[in-house]
């Protein structure tokens, strides 16, 4: 047997499945043995419990603003994700392109955008919060911090990658370096722009969820940290697989535009 040939797509989902149910019947397992030591446990509630408190938080309006929690705090985290990842990706692009194709802006950006990429973000929090206050724009400005050096590094790389024989022989058919950069470079960019969104797509996350539980009054990540003071675990463990599926499905909605739009991308999943 060849340990190294690939599987069918079907065995890896099988494979996926059997592993997700196990530990799901492990957690309900142990959640039912500690509710026979205490029935008022709220560290492991069960699944039927994160589900029916999942299901009243997307369906049932809130008391006092008449809101629907799930759905106002997921617009409020959306919103933030899909601004903070335009402005990356257009600047991230932007630089990259510029840095590739141009000695003199990458001599002036290249040693800075890698000072950036090693700049943790949320030690920076606080001097963003007192920059910007503790609104929309310090969000803004922590996640594209966080990412936008990642995509800018990522179609530099792309760009410089470019075979020199393409790049001869259009400045042979009379191509400005204008024309080059928006008729082949970002043609052959994009599958990496999009890319480059999926790499970044965790961290983005990340920085998000914890933007909002210092400084928000709606989003996920509030809701969260909010709910942490009472010991809310059925939120939370609703709150944190919720986020989970978003993460997957727009990780699995540019998978899916890279492969249909660019299909000579191949870039291993």
């Amino acid at each position: 047997m060849n340990p190294f040939k690939e599987l069918s797509l079907k065995i890896y989902i099988l494979f996926s499945l059997i592993l997700f149910v196990a530990i799901l019947g492990w957690y309900e397992y142990y959640s039912h043995l500690r509710h026979l030591e205490n029935e008022f446990d709220k560290l492991f509630p069960s699944i039927f419990k994160i589900g029916e408190t999942f299901w009243e938080y997307a369906t049932v309006a809130d008391r006092r603003t008449g809101e629907l929690k799930l759905f106002t705090d997921t617009i409020a985290s959306m919103k933030i994700y899909l601004v903070s990842i335009s402005i990356s990706a257009f600047l991230g692009s932007l630089f990259g392109l510029v840095m590739g194709l141009f000695p003199i802006f990458r001599a002036i950006f290249y040693y800075f955008i890698n000072f950036l990429a090693n700049v943790p973000p949320l030690a920076i929090l606080p001097i963003l919060l007192i920059m910007f206050g503790v609104g929309f724009i310090s969000k803004i400005a922590l996640i594209s911090i966080g990412i936008f050096p990642v995509i800018t590094l990522m179609i530099y790389n792309e760009v410089i990658s470019t075979p020199k024989e393409e790049l001869v022989k259009a400045r042979t058919l009379g191509f400005s370096n204008f024309e080059l950069a928006y008729k082949i470079i970002l043609p052959k960019s994009l599958p990496s722009i999009i890319e480059s969104i999926r790499v970044v797509n965790g961290t983005v996350w990340l920085l998000l969820i914890a933007a909002e539980a210092i400084s928000a009054t709606q989003g996920l990540g509030y809701r969260i940290f909010l709910v942490r003071r009472y010991m809310s675990m059925d939120v939370i463990f609703g709150y944190v697989l919720w986020i989970v599926v978003l993460a997957f499905l727009i990780d699995f909605i540019l998978k899916t535009f890279n492969k249909k739009l660019f299909p000579w991308y191949i870039k291993r999943d």
